[in-house]
Order: structure tokens, then C-alpha cells, then sequence
């Protein structure tokens, strides 16, 4: 059986930090002490935002800023109540809701 959700996902780059942490784990940790069902963390290879500045592997296969992505699902009422806490800690980036339907958890029975 599928129900709907709400998907979070929130671009920003490698680098940026909240605090003393990568602005990434900050917004994990955020959401996991917020209820949040579950969240991912993606590392991409190559990517651009605004300031149209390109982010990719750069030499020698070292990161020159790689893009990151963070993705949440849980129910609209509790990704709507997290965005308050976690909005303000993006100071550059993305942050997307888009509906979404769960077809499957990953659980048998």
C-alpha cells in the first residue's frame, strides 16, 4: 500500500559549514533530533548553482567543492515543522518540498 509524503531536499556545497560542522551533518543531525523519519546525504560529481560556478572532481581526482544534496521524506506536517530550524542554516543553496508517494519501506510482512 503507497501513501503520500513530503520530500526535503536541500543542495549546498561540500564546504559549507554551520558552527563547527559540515553544514551537511548540522542538517542531518537537525533532522534526525527532529522526528524526521529518515534522511541521505548524496555527494555528486559535478554540478552548479546561481553564481555559475562549476563543481566537480578536480585534479588529480581531488574535490575543488563537490555538490551535496540532502534528501528527508517523512509526513508534510513534520517536514513543514523542520523547515523553521533548518532553512536559516542555508545561507547559499536550494532548498526544494515536492510531494511524493511511498510505494515501498523496505519491509516484508
Amino acid at each position: 500500500m503507497s501513501t503520500a509524503q513530503k520530500a526535503l531536499v536541500i543542495f549546498v556545497d561540500e564546504t559549507d559549514m554551520w558552527q563547527d560542522s559540515h553544514l551537511y551533518a548540522a542538517i542531518v543531525m537537525t533532522l534526525e533530533r527532529q522526528g524526521i523519519v529518515g534522511a541521505t546525504v548524496n555527494l555528486g560529481l559535478m554540478g552548479y548553482g546561481r553564481h555559475r560556478r562549476i563543481h566537480r572532481k578536480g585534479l588529480f581526482g581531488m574535490s575543488d567543492d563537490k555538490p551535496v544534496t540532502i534528501m528527508a521524506v517523512d509526513t508534510d506536517e513534520k517536514i513543514r515543522a523542520v523547515l523553521p530550524i533548518v532553512a536559516p542554516m542555508v545561507k547559499e543553496g536550494l532548498i526544494l518540498l515536492q510531494d511524493v508517494e511511498v510505494v515501498s519501506t523496505g519491509t516484508l510482512g
